[in-house]
């Protein structure tokens, strides 16, 4: 970290970057001024003592001089030294969390962010509540991820969550820039995470489904369109009239956003065959919404368990649906584009399926250049 005699005329003549810098003041330890991105300038202070850490904006360079703002710095340095820091609660990790579910949770959709609150509360918050937030470190970090190692699914959904309150938290000036602890934390490595069914499973889902077909006919509509789509399931359940023409689905709130999803033959024909006399695709028979995905995946249980597939999800429709895409020879671009990925990396993951159509690929070329050199 940059340090430098700072006076006013050379806080003045600080321009911004692309990320937010600090720059340390060579005359009081522990005080400098941070620089974002936007042009805006804030006083800090961070120190140690006695095992003590504290990372503290003290002003707003546009509101107050440098020697109000070293005063201020001054007092909250001496009063550390002496065991008493000033306004510690307002640094603590659950207060800081709670303002980032405040300010950054409305980038999260609603059920995210409820999902998330779960995950902070049950996996990250026992661990970490009464602890300065700027004290945190890499090895804190390490050894809580560690302790979830008998829930890996639970640890690898809480480290995102974590990652992002220390990102915001050193947005919001109560920890250094550039100073994460949770990068390098690496995901657990769990077997059978992604279950794709076989051509054959497909089709014995598909006779499962007709006996079904009468008693049922909104949940069983609605688990043939996962089939076909690869869509998520509140996708499809929550979906309007309006977001159905010119043959395609026009997905006005997905989980990567806006997006547009192709349709085929049958997948048209469900859905042309469905009766049109309410806002909602499947509306509910209960109340004035749509039908829940409570109601198919009751049903999704019996169904999965008649067709022997009882540790298929109704989420492994969706991998299904882009493992055979795969197969059958289309791109791991393509299949991103049919999923609605917004990041290309998530779909790597059906990458070896692509090499296994290369290698039949291979092996069918060789055979023809074989008998011909024969």
């Amino acid at each position: 970290m940059a340090a430098t005699h700072l006076t006013e005329a050379r806080i003045k003549a600080l321009r911004s970057r692309k990320t937010t810098r600090d720059i340390r003041d060579a005359g009081l330890k522990g005080f400098g001024i941070r620089v974002y991105p936007t042009g805006r300038k804030r006083f800090f202070v961070h120190t140690q003592h006695q095992g003590y850490r504290i990372w503290k904006i003290v002003g707003d360079a546009s509101e107050i001089s440098l020697i109000e703002a070293r005063k201020r710095a001054q007092a909250l340095l001496a009063a550390t030294r002496i065991g008493t820091p000033a306004s510690t609660e307002e640094t603590l990790f659950e207060t800081v969390a709670e303002e980032v579910f405040r300010r950054y949770g409305r980038a999260w959709k609603p059920g995210t962010l409820t999902v998330n609150r779960g995950y902070y509360r049950k996996q990250i918050l026992p661990w970490f509540r009464g602890r300065q937030i700027a004290g945190i470190t890499g090895t804190d970090v390490r050894e809580w991820f560690a302790s979830l190692h008998a829930t890996p699914g639970a640890a690898d959904r809480s480290a995102p969550i974590l990652s992002v309150i220390m990102a915001r938290a050193e947005d919001y000036g109560y920890r250094p820039q550039g100073s994460n602890p949770c990068k390098g934390i690496r995901r657990y490595r769990r077997k059978g995470r992604e279950r794709y069914c076989s051509v054959e499973e497909v089709r014995r889902l598909g006779l499962v489904l007709k006996t079904h077909e009468q008693r049922f006919p909104t949940e069983v509509a609605i688990i043939r369109l996962l089939l076909l789509t690869g869509c998520r399931s509140q996708e499809i359940v929550s979906l309007r009239w309006t977001e159905y023409r010119q043959g395609h689905l026009h997905l006005r709130d997905s989980k990567t956003g806006p997006r547009m999803v192709w349709l085929s033959s049958p997948a048209r024909q469900i859905l042309d065959g469905l009766p049109k006399n309410s806002p909602w695709v499947f509306p509910s028979t209960r109340t004035k919404g749509h039908i829940s995905s409570s109601s198919v995946g009751k049903l999704w249980t019996s169904i999965r368990a008649e067709a022997a597939l009882s540790d298929v999800r109704l989420h492994d429709l969706r991998h299904t649906y882009a493992s055979l895409a795969v197969m059958q020879g289309e791109s791991i671009l393509t299949v991103g584009r049919l999923l609605g990925h917004s990041d290309p990396a998530t779909t790597l993951k059906y990458t070896h399926l692509a090499d296994n159509v290369v290698a039949e690929a291979a092996e069918a070329v060789g055979t023809v250049l074989g008998r011909a050199r024969t």
